[in-house]
């Protein structure tokens, strides 16, 4: 059997596996399954290894889950929620992978390599040589900046100039190939990326919008063609006052709707002002959510848990869906489907732009996709990062940019030379993101390497490095930034700071304008607010298996609504990428449990400057080992892992100090004290 014949074979023993199973499996069950593992328990008390696709494939983890993901973005699989787990993923069939089993398709032999390396061919030379103007760019930028391929993906990897690409190119198309201005559209995702692409093109009359702004003004325009009333843009101040009447309307008061709505420990972090923020925002997803699915708001009580809280939601919603008809307003989603609605009824209303320029492209959703689709221009030129797609959980989809990589009808170029980081950091996050399977990103600048992964016995000792170390730093403080998964990582952190009088601000998922910091304030934010910044020192913290990825949310009812169809553990690894490549030179990962993210693998380590702290833990736990053999006992019996811990925390200098610590009583001193001091101070 040739090697395209196999590899076809195999695809549709995947599909096979997931059409015998008794029931759905996630994607580790289904790699076992198939390579014939039968030690694992569900194989065994289910009876699997007698169903005949049972060991019919013999593949590496890494490799089976790069053939499934393939799978999944070509829609022939899906991920599926299970009922109250909310990181519990299991894959099913589609429709089209039910097809696909019936009447073969797929041409797997041409998956190999999704995103390869830009090769600059010696006709590229030759055009760049018409172009000095360029030469100080390198030379995978000025193909892009010059391609005159009609649909052009550049895959920009973090730090390697994509918004001077972008920019850079729309001059050559108005300066060298005589487009006129107001025939290019250049649009993106926030008014803060939308004003730096204005500042940069300067007087250039190019139309740059965000995805709303674009279509609020085709709205204000058109909108009698479409509206029977007066319609206006539905302010944060209008959600308010909406969710407000809802409430009123079955009697409820806030603090108890929000007592309802969240959990004693979601409550402990947070301000009423805070939770109420939210409570109004997940409403508001709610309902934009079965907008997006053209739908009108059905009851998703039944599932619920709390189907006390569920039914207050459900009658919000109701009211909030009625209410925006009743009152004639809009929010963002409806922007984008009204003008959507509007370019289908009308055809000869819609822009004739020459070029489309479309920033962030990873983000896209597929609303998104729809509107660039309908605009139709004869050049499209779409940059963005796979490894930087973050906002599934808000509808946005990887997809969309993977699946223009694989169109034959698409020029790929890839950036992958970074002009951010320090050697080391690069070479981490090509390391932490490997499994994408994407090229790898090479460094330009020449620094020192100052990474480390910092293990604290406590939050709170964790908390008091990051203050000790910036207040020793002697970087401008707006070069800080300390990242956190959730925001109550950052509501802890910033007392502290605020006790030590350490200038700050806080960036975090429910902010609704940007808020950067000024000269002499650090930044604290979560991961997802961060995006598209950069600072000299960065500190994440809060890397451990819970956090990296993220087990908990602090959006209760959100996933009785949305059936998330991405994988979120990967995207998880990817909000890790994010996080660690904002930092130009000094990067500090720290964690205060057992168990660090999984996504910092041992081989890893290597890159990482191991602290004196943590080098005296290893010895301390070497020495365990060797003792606990001795004795022929557990190694816990001999000491624990937190009293380890604060002994490379504390460096006690005697056996008087020792008594004062963690788990040791007099014959424990006696009996290890003059060991662990000499391990202690060498």
């Amino acid at each position: 059997m040739s090697e395209k014949e196999r590899a076809k074979k195999d695809y549709l023993q995947i599909l096979k596996a997931l059409q015998e199973l008794p029931f759905p499996v996630g994607k580790k069950l289904l790699g076992e399954f198939l390579n014939g593992t039968t030690t694992h328990s569900s194989i065994i008390n289910h009876r699997l290894d007698t169903l005949p696709s049972f060991g019919s494939l013999i593949y590496t983890t890494e490799e089976l889950n790069t053939l499934i993901d393939y799978l999944e973005r070509k829609r022939l699989l899906r991920y599926d929620s299970v009922k109250g787990k909310r990181f519990w993923k299991v894959l099913v069939l589609t429709p089209k992978g039910v097809k696909e089993l019936k009447e073969p398709q797929l041409d797997l032999h041409e998956r190999n390599v999704i995103i390869q390396s830009t090769t600059i061919t010696p006709e590229d030379r030759k055009v760049f040589e018409q172009f000095p103007h360029l030469d100080t760019y390198n030379d995978e930028q000025k193909k892009a900046i010059i391609s005159p391929h009609h649909n052009i993906l550049c895959i920009a990897g973090a730090g390697s100039g994509k918004t001077t690409v972008l920019t850079k190119r729309i001059e050559y198309l108005v300066r060298y190939k005589g487009v006129e201005p107001h025939r290019i559209l250049a649009i993106t995702f926030t008014r803060k990326a939308r004003k730096e692409m204005q500042e940069r093109l300067g007087d250039c009359d190019v139309h740059v919008e965000t995805f709303n702004s674009f279509c609020e003004k085709q709205l204000r325009i058109h909108g009698q063609l479409l509206y029977d009333r007066t319609m206006k843009v539905c302010t944060y101040s209008d959600k308010v006052k909406l969710v407000r009447q809802a409430l009123a309307r079955i009697d409820l008061r806030i603090p108890r709707a929000l007592a309802l709505y969240f959990t004693s420990a979601q409550q402990r972090h947070k301000t009423s002002e805070q939770l109420f923020a939210t409570f109004v925002n997940d409403c508001f997803f709610i309902v934009d959510y079965f907008k997006t699915q053209n739908s009108p708001i059905e009851d998703f009580t039944e599932d619920a848990q709390d189907r006390v809280s569920a039914r207050m939601i459900y009658s919000v919603c109701k009211y909030l869906e009625a209410a925006m008809r009743k009152y004639g307003l809009r929010d963002f989603t409806d922007q984008m489907i009204d003008t959507i609605t509007l370019y289908g009824k009308h055809p000869q209303l819609i822009p004739r732009y020459s070029h489309i320029l479309v920033d962030e492209y990873q983000d896209v959703n597929d609303t998104q996709v729809t509107l660039l689709n309908m605009l139709g221009a004869q050049y499209r030129f779409s940059v963005g990062d796979p490894r930087q797609s973050i906002f599934g959980w808000r509808g946005s989809r990887i997809d969309h940019i993977l699946d223009l990589a694989e169109d034959k009808n698409s020029q790929v170029i890839t950036l992958d030379k970074n002009y951010r980081s320090s050697p080391a950091i690069v070479q981490l996050m090509n390391k932490v993101i490997a499994p994408m399977q994407l090229p790898d990103i090479h460094a330009v600048l020449e620094t020192k390497k100052d990474i480390k992964l910092l293990h604290f016995s406590s939050t709170n000792l964790e908390q008091e490095f990051v203050v000790q170390k910036i207040l020793e730093s002697e970087l401008p403080r707006q070069e800080i930034f300390v990242l956190a998964r959730t925001n109550k990582q950052l509501k802890e952190l910033s007392t502290k700071l605020r006790q030590r009088k350490i200038a700050h601000v806080i960036k975090n998922d429910e902010i609704r304008h940007s808020v950067e910091a000024k000269p002499g304030q650090i930044t604290l934010a979560t991961v997802h607010a961060i995006k598209g910044l950069e600072a000299q020192l960065v500190f994440v913290i809060g890397c451990t298996s819970t956090n990296f990825p993220c087990k908990t949310s602090e959006h209760p009812v959100l996933d009785l609504v949305k059936v998330d169809t991405y994988d979120k553990e990967e995207e998880e690894r990817r909000l890790f990428y994010v996080a660690i490549s904002r930092a130009k030179k000094h990067l500090y990962m720290t964690y205060a449990t057992k168990r660090k993210t999984t996504y910092l693998t041992s081989d890893m380590l290597t890159l990482v400057g191991k602290s004196k702290k943590i080098a005296v833990f290893e010895r301390l736990k070497q020495w365990r080992s060797e003792t606990a053999r001795i004795l022929s006992v557990p190694p816990y019996m001999v000491l624990h892992d937190t009293a380890l811990s604060e002994i490379a925390e504390q460096k006690p200098t005697s056996k008087e100090e020792l008594l004062g610590l963690r788990g040791f009583g007099p014959s424990k001193v006696h009996r290890y004290g003059d060991a662990i001091l000499k391990i202690v101070h060498g």
